[in-house]
């Protein structure tokens, strides 16, 4: 009887302790940073909210090559196609959230503010 080896075709792991440290390191002190920026009311509101922006992008970077290894890939396409449905989906979660919110907050609104949303916005 003839029997063949199973060979494996599996990428070895492209990342190491020290990298992921740095990463999660580099993630914490984003999160803590602009966690203590807006708790501080360290800025004016519009400069503040471009500093958040600014450091969500940088920390989105962060994530994606010291966790998603982006750039380190030997099958890009299929690095692609998963970068494509995160984006697609934390796009879905943001304007969702957001379009959640808003309704919440036309749906809690007395009478009296209602009158005035509708007139300002509506020109009811």
């Amino acid at each position: 009887m003839n029997k063949r080896a199973i060979v494996s075709h599996h990428e070895p792991p492209t990342g190491n302790l020290a990298s992921y440290t740095l990463g999660f390191v580099l993630s914490i002190a984003l999160t803590v940073l602009a966690y203590l920026l807006v708790v501080n009311h360290s800025a004016m509101r519009h400069t503040l909210l471009v500093i958040i922006i600014v450091m969500a992008l940088v920390q989105f970077l962060v994530q994606l090559i010291f966790f998603l290894h982006l750039g380190t890939e030997t099958k890009p396409r299929w690095k692609l196609l998963a970068f494509g449905f995160m984006v697609m989906t934390v796009a879905i979660l943001v304007f969702g959230s957001l379009w959640i919110m808003d309704n919440l907050n036309y749906h809690m609104m007395s009478p009296a503010e209602e009158n005035t949303y509708l007139h300002d916005h509506e020109g009811l």
